[in-house]
Parts: structure tokens; C-alpha cells; sequence
């Protein structure tokens, strides 16, 4: 079984390592046959390296009979549109993260799926990664009791990046700004986990350089009768090793090299990514599911589930509500941060940033 795939925007790169893989795996069952950006030397540097037929608009892709699903990884602000398009075209839609930038155009994402009922999944590495799925196995059965903590730490290290101010992931207009560009990926990860929380509490400040703006950051998200989970991100971090810590009510997990700057440093040798304390016995477990050498690995383990998905061989990742949600988890933020308050999801001030 394979799938005719068309590719809109070339923006995110995350899209080049699910191309690279569906290449070098043809038994995943995705074909690249056409693709298209605004962008002309992107869309000519693509369709060399993947060898698929450019379009010269997205509608022209669109309109290929050939052409049964689309991979969407424009630029964030373009996300409806292309959606919207996408959907009214009766094309299968893989949506990179983050959803959208506002709660309006998220409206519009979920309307725009359900109105022409294609099959729709967001793109989200965390949510299939092997780790994290264990993390989540293990709170759902509450092998080590009753959950009632969470930390995750989630870091880049874009500003030792050449040039990345002048990226497009540093314009609002394309991408708000690096907070609601990637600290969407663990905040997802907690909707995935607990669902959409009571309320946010957050804080983000620009530490580093006044042109790359919400640099560091910190939220607090409340669930009635636990847990209590902590997301901090920084974009300035260049080395880091714990990534997640879960405290239970009979022990611990501990996730190590779980990000980019702690995937990518030297460990030590049969360090353990993922391990967990148990009180009742007093010991540590060390889990076989080994931490891939650097952060490209995770992104490229993306590839098969959605491969899988566009095959009809599994549930979407994440499905639109869900992404919706996620995102007025992150927006949440921005009011918390700016207003000094706990913002709870239903306050109409999200659907304002």
C-alpha cells in the first residue's frame, strides 16, 4: 500500500527529515510527488533533493488527481488558509505544529475538517515519541501510584544559531515569536497527558537579545486534584541533560536527553535516558528504550506514524480539537504573562492575543 503525497511550503524543516525518510524507506508507503512554496528557491532546492514535480500554487498542487493527501509545513500564519484549501479539495492534511496563531484561525482549522470530513492529524514528534509514550503508560496505570507532579524542561539553542533573528521563525507576522513557536511541543505533550488544564500561570522575558523576543519562559498548569505540571523552556540553552522528572505518590520517573541541547552532548557511557524509583522496593529501573544519539532522530521517528496514519493503518497523532486546545494552552500564556494573573482556558481575553 502507498499514498501520493503533495507538499505545501518547505518552511519548517522538520518536513525535510520526514521526506528523507519516506525516501530512503519506500516500504512506509509514501510517495512525494509534488510540492509547492512561495518561496522559489526553497520549492527548487526541495523538488532537486526529493525529486517530485513543482507546482507553481498551491492550487495548482491541489487540483493533481494524483495527489491524495498533503504535508503542511508553510509558515504558522499561513496554516488556515492552506487548510481551508486542503480540506475544500478532499485531500487527507498532516498539519506541522503549532496549529495556528491565534484562536480564530484554529476556528477556522477545525471548521474547515469537519465541514469536508477529510482525515486530518497534527504533526507532533512528542506524542509518539518511544519515551514518552512509556511516561504516559505508566501514569495512565499508575504503576507508581497516584501522579502529583510534573516538570518538563524544554530547550533550544537557537540564538547560538547564525542568523536565526532574521529567520522567519522570528517574525510575528509568519510566527508570533519562538514561545509559541516551539514551547507548543511540550505544552501539547501535557494536553496528550492530562487533557486541557483548570488554569495557566506563566512568565516569559526576552534574557539574551532584545531581536528574539519570550527567550526564556516558565508555565504553570492547575488541574483540580492533581497534578501540578511545570513547563519551562529556554532558547538560549546551549547543554542540558534532565529533560522530564514525575514525582508519584509511591516514586519517581526521570527522563534524560529528551530535548535538542541534551541530545546532542556527550553522555556517558549506558547512561540510562529513561529510568524510575520505586519507594516500595527501593530500587531503580532502568527502561531498554535507549535515547537516540541527537535530536534529528526524533524528529525523523515522526515520519512512520505518519506514514502509518496517511495509510489508514492508525488514529491521528493529534486531531484538531485536540490541537486547538493545545493551542489555547499556549495562548493562555501570553495573558497570564502579560496581565500577572492565572488565566483560566475559558477566559475570553485567549481568543485576544
Amino acid at each position: 500500500m502507498s499514498i501520493s503525497v503533495g507538499i505545501i511550503g518547505f518552511a519548517h524543516g522538520h518536513v525535510a527529515r520526514y521526506c528523507e525518510e519516506w525516501q530512503k524507506n519506500p516500504e512506509m508507503g509514501v510517495n512525494v510527488v509534488s510540492g509547492w512554496d512561495h518561496d522559489a528557491a526553497r520549492l527548487k532546492s526541495a523538488s532537486e533533493k526529493y525529486a517530485f514535480n513543482p507546482c507553481v500554487t498551491a492550487d495548482e498542487l491541489l487540483a493533481l488527481p494524483e495527489v491524495e493527501a498533503v504535508v503542511i509545513t508553510t509558515e504558522t500564519s499561513l496554516h488556515a488558509a492552506m487548510v481551508e484549501k486542503a480540506a475544500a479539495a478532499g485531500k487527507a492534511i498532516i498539519l506541522q505544529k503549532p496549529m495556528a496563531l491565534t484562536m480564530a484561525e484554529a476556528d477556522r482549522i477545525v471548521a474547515a475538517v469537519n465541514q469536508y470530513n477529510v482525515p486530518f492529524s497534527m504533526a507532533w514528534q512528542m506524542r509518539v515519541d518511544p519515551q514518552n509514550l512509556k511516561m504516559k503508560e505508566m501514569i495512565e496505570n499508575q504503576t507508581l501510584g497516584k501522579i502529583i507532579s510534573l516538570r518538563r524542561r524544554h530547550a533550544l539553542s537557537t540564538h547560538t544559531w547564525p542568523g536565526f533573528a532574521d529567520t522567519w521563525h522570528n517574525n510575528a507576522e509568519y510566527n508570533r515569536d519562538i514561545w509559541a513557536d516551539d514551547s507548543a511541543h511540550p505544552i501539547d505533550w501535557i494536553n496528550a497527558l492530562f487533557g486541557a488544564p483548570e488554569s495557566v500561570t506563566a512568565e516569559m522575558m526576552t534574557l539574551v537579545d532584545p531581536a528574539v523576543v519570550n527567550d526564556n519562559g516558565a508555565a504553570i498548569f492547575r488541574y483540580p486534584g492533581g497534578p501540578l505540571v511545570e513547563v519551562n523552556c529556554s532558547f538560549t540553552c546551549t547543554a542540558a541533560v534532565s529533560t522530564t522528572e514525575i514525582i508519584f505518590e509511591k516514586g519517581t520517573i526521570i527522563q534524560n536527553y529528551g530535548d535538542a541541547p541534551s541530545a546532542g552532548i556527550p553522555r556517558s557511557e549506558g547512561d540510562a535516558g529513561l529510568k524510575w524509583f520505586s519507594a516500595e522496593t527501593g530500587t531503580w529501573t532502568y527502561s531498554d528504550i535507549l535515547s537516540p544519539p541527537n535530536h534529528g532522530f526524533r524528529i525523523a521517528g515522526l515520519a512512520e506514524p505518519i506514514a502509518e496514519f496517511l495509510n489508514g493503518q492508525r488514529g491521528p497523532i493529534a486531531t484538531a480539537e485536540e490541537a486547538r486546545t493545545s493551542l489555547k494552552m499556549v495562548l493562555a500564556t501570553y495573558v497570564s504573562t502579560r496581565e500577572g494573573r492565572r488565566v483560566y482556558l475559558n477566559d475570553p481575553a485567549i481568543s485576544q492575543v
